[in-house]
């Protein structure tokens, strides 16, 4: 089991910047993949970006050049740097963890944190 807490939502003006972090416990986080998925009401949970155990990235098409994710595996955290914030960056914002082994999937999510962007 893994347990993840997002924390470092809030209020933000356009071009503004925010950090959301995940705390994560209850196993080994190193070998986990990490993501960042946000929803917005009304719309599907999307990914925003992931990071592997082995520290490789991705990132959807508006996150790119302006988001930023990293982990800390001494921590036990995975960040999202976010800047130049749009108003169409609001949402929900969800930590996850996945993993598979030959024997099955196992995927975390934590209750997320709100991030919006108004002017």
């Amino acid at each position: 089991q893994v347990q993840l807490v997002e924390s470092g939502g809030g209020s933000v003006q356009p071009g503004g910047s925010l950090r959301l972090s995940c705390a994560a416990s209850g196993s080994i986080f190193s070998i986990y993949d990490m993501g960042w998925y946000r929803q917005a009401p009304g719309k599907q949970r999307e990914l925003v970006a992931g990071i592997t155990s082995g520290g490789s990235t991705n990132y959807r098409d508006s996150a790119k050049g302006r988001f930023t994710i990293s982990r800390d595996n001494a921590k036990n955290t995975v960040y999202l740097q976010m800047n130049s914030l749009k108003p169409e960056d609001t949402a929900v914002y969800y930590c996850n963890a996945n993993r598979v082994n030959i024997y099955r999937g196992y995927d975390y999510w934590g209750r997320g944190t709100q991030v919006t962007v108004s002017s």
